[in-house]
């Protein structure tokens, strides 16, 4: 038997003990919660029926993922989502995400948190605002700026973070969670300025806070019973100041035209869904 083959094998083996039924009916039940990182706004074939404002891709990694398992997917992601949307209606036609949870699901992946307090958004706003005609890329205004801002907020919205994904454990009592961390956005050193107009400085600076923000996914995750899925590391090489055919997040400009600027492009969503996929088929 080829080894690839075998791995499909094996692959499927896991997914039948830990899920049982996966691959003959009744198909696992698997619900997708998040923000536009999961969503994929920008990205051709939007979900038919899905709301207007959530741009849910069909090219999304929960879709990706359904497709390679067979499972039976209900996505309600939702781009703009934070933590709060989990709970509270975010549009008349996009109810609390956590609606879509029940007793019959055995899979949930989970990525929140980049919207709390505007947090992604505000930073590449301000940090770009802050870095316009700086060509030479010196300095680190938006860090001097800034300071602590973004960081506060992180820990302010940390037990949020917590309490929402305890309560997944408690409206999916069967259900292995998996909480998806942040790819990288940035490059480990240096800049690309304007493609990702800050300097060299604050390109070490908003890094870090994308950073923080994964490790209070990670922490709560851990905390309440979840996988944490790390994408970010996977993701080092693949970030918006690569090449077209690299990367897996879109620069501020130019971006690809099947894409929304600083989000995952198809290649980022797929490499989630393999991450996640792995993850899922990982022994114990």
């Amino acid at each position: 038997m080829e080894g690839p083959l075998v791995g499909a094998v094996v692959a499927q083996l896991v997914l039948g003990l830990l899920f049982p039924g996966a691959g003959s009916a009744p198909a696992v039940s698997y619900v997708a919660l998040g923000d536009s990182y999961t969503a994929a706004p920008g990205l051709l074939d939007p979900v038919p029926g899905s709301p207007p404002l959530c741009t849910r891709s069909a090219q999304n990694y929960p879709h990706r993922l359904a497709a390679a398992t067979g499972w039976e997917l209900t996505d309600v992601s939702c781009a703009s989502a934070a933590t709060a949307h989990m709970t509270t209606a975010q549009y008349a036609d996009q109810p609390p995400q956590f609606d879509a949870l029940s007793a019959r699901t055995r899979v949930v992946s989970y990525q929140a948190g980049g919207n709390d307090r505007n947090l992604f958004q505000t930073m590449v706003l301000t940090c770009s605002a802050l870095n316009a005609g700086n060509v030479g890329a010196v300095g680190a205004p938006c860090r001097d700026s800034q300071g602590s801002r973004f960081s506060d907020d992180i820990a302010a919205g940390e037990p949020a973070m917590g309490a929402a994904i305890g309560r997944i454990r408690e409206l999916a009592p069967h259900a292995r969670v998996y909480v998806v961390g942040y790819p990288a956005v940035l490059p480990e050193a240096g800049h690309c300025y304007p493609q990702m107009p800050l300097s060299t400085g604050d390109v070490d600076y908003a890094r870090g806070i994308e950073q923080e923000l994964n490790a209070a996914l990670r922490r709560q995750a851990e905390a309440n019973g979840a996988i944490y899925v790390d994408i970010y590391t996977s993701a080092i090489g693949h970030d918006a100041c690569r090449d077209p055919a690299s990367r897996w997040v879109e620069p501020v400009l130019p971006a690809q035209a099947n894409a929304t600027p600083v989000h995952p492009n198809a290649a980022g969503q797929q490499a989630t869904a393999e991450i996640l996929r792995a993850a899922v088929t990982a022994p114990g």
